[in-house]
């Protein structure tokens, strides 16, 4: 039986990374890279393990992609992420020039968002689609921060 990959299926896939980034005592942040309905990487955030602030899901996943299809632009990439970017991640998937960015929950604190950017921040081709398992991300940010209490 053939699995149906759509949106759902492939945030899901970012939440189970999420869920070992929780594991890990890191903030639960899960992101992967899909092409051709393939995933061509898979990251969580890493920067207590790391101890550098750069170490976002989405660093590590477009880190990872460059290296898989070894080259440096991804317009034909999806990134799925479970949280907004974060102005960083912001700029490093403007000049990956993804194709699309999938996000689950926006994150108020330090979603680019927050910024109230006059100019949409990623790549002028890049497709943005918010919202998606949104509660699901959200209620894993949210016992994170609750057993840190």
């Amino acid at each position: 039986m053939d699995v149906l990959k759509d949106d759902t299926y492939f945030m899901r896939k970012a939440l189970e990374q999420a869920e070992l980034a929780f594991e890990a005592d890191e903030v639960p942040v899960g992101a992967i890279i899909v092409q051709n309905d393939e995933i061509i990487a898979r990251a969580y955030n890493q920067v207590e393990l790391l101890k550098d602030a750069t170490a976002h899901a989405e660093i590590i996943a477009l880190t990872t992609a460059f290296a898989a299809m070894g080259a440096k632009y991804l317009p034909d990439a999806t990134l799925y992420v479970t949280l907004e970017p974060c102005l960083m991640c912001a700029g490093a998937l403007y000049w990956s020039k993804i194709g699309r960015i999938v996000y689950g929950a926006s994150d108020e604190k330090n979603g680019y968002s927050r910024y109230g950017l006059e100019q949409y921040p990623f790549h002028p081709k890049t497709i943005l689609t918010k919202g998606v398992l949104a509660d699901e991300a959200a209620f894993l940010m949210k016992s994170f921060f609750k057993s840190k209490r």
